[in-house]
């Protein structure tokens, strides 16, 4: 079995959301408004539209999740989708939505990089980068990816075993970049009543084989209904963080509508997860 490279102590998601809030503005970004750090002991949660549709949706849906506790946006803006004639995102014009999004609320974007050919332009306006399940044996861009040293969410391949996810995580940190965030998203099997399979034991696994921390994306398994039992599970497993997708009308979404919750719904789970979380911590 590969080995793991060693670091001094393991990279905490409070960590990342402390060193993005309080480095210098770069690429001529402007400073975000002032926020406070979400203290330690309190669940971290990314959320967000999986696809950026306009500025409007971003900064109402960023400034709601924000208000239920979120600690980071997510929102695509280059799409990989399974049909070519689906909604493949706005590109450029919705990175600068997601830069809107983050100087009204001061939320931290996490977005998706496709391929190499991109990453210069999203590294203009991303704050994580993320590395989705059809590009996390894309060893090319993991490479590149690694020596830009960005924080970086990748999500384990839905066909991946726990080393693969392992090996793919050390071509990033061969270029140096040790602040990587491992996703849990579920994976394809026989099992046909859900779009995937979510692996609650990868959290336990691969934080024992891994000093990274592990979230879990439930969105990626499960339609909008069954998100929040999902969730509340993979706090209660030891997950580090969770992924949600969230979108003020679902139903018009142009992409993942089925598996988005509501801004309403997002409000109720965040503070389900807040509540189990402390009684986790407890035990």
């Amino acid at each position: 079995m590969t080995s793991t490279p060693s670091y001094p102590s393991p990279y905490s998601i409070s960590q990342l959301i402390h060193d993005l809030e309080n480095r210098q503005p770069e690429n001529k970004r402007k400073p975000a408004p002032q926020r406070n750090v979400a203290p330690a002991n309190i669940f971290p949660i990314i959320a967000g539209p999986c696809s950026v549709e306009s500025e409007e949706q971003i900064v109402s849906i960023a400034q709601s999740v924000r208000n239920s506790g979120a600690v980071m946006l997510r929102g695509g803006a280059y799409k990989p989708r399974t049909s070519p004639h689906s909604f493949r995102g706005l590109g450029e014009d919705g990175l600068k939505m997601l830069k809107t999004a983050r100087e009204t609320t001061g939320l931290p974007v996490v977005t998706e990089v496709l391929s190499v050919k991109y990453l210069d332009t999203v590294l203009k306006y991303a704050d994580v980068l993320q590395i989705g399940a059809r590009n996390s044996q894309n060893f090319t861009l993991l490479e590149e990816v690694g020596k830009t040293r960005m924080p970086v969410l990748f999500k384990r391949g839905f066909a991946m075993t726990y080393q693969e996810v392992v090996n793919a995580v050390e071509y990033i940190e061969m270029g140096g970049n040790n602040r990587v965030i491992i996703c849990e998203r579920g994976m394809r099997t026989f099992e046909t009543g859900v779009r995937n399979t979510l692996d609650i034991a990868a959290v336990p696994i691969l934080k024992g084989m891994t000093h990274h921390p592990v979230i879990v994306d439930p969105s990626h398994s499960v339609t909008a209904k069954y998100v929040p039992t999902m969730a509340l599970a993979s706090v209660a497993s030891g997950a580090d963080g969770l992924l949600i997708e969230v979108h003020n009308n679902p139903q018009d979404a142009l992409s993942d509508g089925d598996q988005a919750i509501t801004t309403t719904e997002f409000a109720v789970l965040a503070a389900k997860v807040q509540q189990l979380h402390q009684s986790v911590i407890s035990l």
